[in-house]
């Protein structure tokens, strides 16, 4: 019997990811974060806790976790070479976005439900933002040819992800229908903002 193929394993672990992400969203909602535990999130996926761990590091991961982020770099990777970097990341956020179907909304909408909704995932929260800065200011660098600790990299990265909190539900207040595509054009909106130097009025 030949093993399966590397595609099928990833078919599989992205299957299993997913069971326990909705499964564990699902527990969320009806009960409560705090009440919800990871053997009760384990035993509605069908998987040993054990499983669920190596899926995600902590509880909290699981709203926590963002997969557009790595599908956003990547568009930003593929913007053409000399081409301003908040431009490169607008044009690789509209791309994105423009990909989300109506499933892939509506699951972004209960995760920040869940994240602005739980003090302890607020806190959280805040922590990858310093995280994202990380991420974007190296994305930002290498396009550059800088170091991936460049100083005006940093900071770029530091304005976008402040444009991006300024203009995004925040204080726990969440409106009834949730995170939007409306909520992303104005996060363009605040991005071309920044690109213009920041005119008032």
């Amino acid at each position: 019997m030949t093993a399966p193929s590397s595609s099928l394993r990833e078919r599989k672990k992205a299957k299993t990811r997913a069971a326990i992400r909705e499964h564990a969203m699902r527990l969320f909602e009806d009960q409560g974060y705090t009440a919800t535990t990871v053997e009760q999130i384990a035993e509605a996926a069908e998987v040993s806790p054990s499983t669920f761990f190596r899926y995600f590091p902590m509880k909290e991961d699981v709203v926590l976790a963002d997969d557009v982020d790595e599908v956003l770099v990547e568009a930003i990777h593929a913007q053409p070479p000399g081409m301003p970097p908040i431009e490169a990341i607008m044009r690789a956020m509209r791309a994105v976005f423009a990909g989300m179907t109506p499933e892939m909304w509506e699951f972004e909408r209960r995760r920040q439900r869940l994240v602005l909704g739980i003090p302890e995932l607020r806190v959280r929260i805040m922590q990858q933002m310093t995280e994202a800065i990380d991420l974007v200011a190296a994305v930002i660098a290498e396009r550059a040819g800088l170091p991936a600790d460049d100083f005006s990299a940093r900071v770029t990265a530091g304005a976008v992800i402040g444009a991006m909190l300024a203009v995004l539900p925040s204080g726990g207040v969440l409106p009834a229908e949730g995170v939007t595509p409306y909520d992303y054009q104005r996060i363009e909106q605040a991005l071309t903002l920044l690109q213009q130097g920041l005119p008032l009025g």
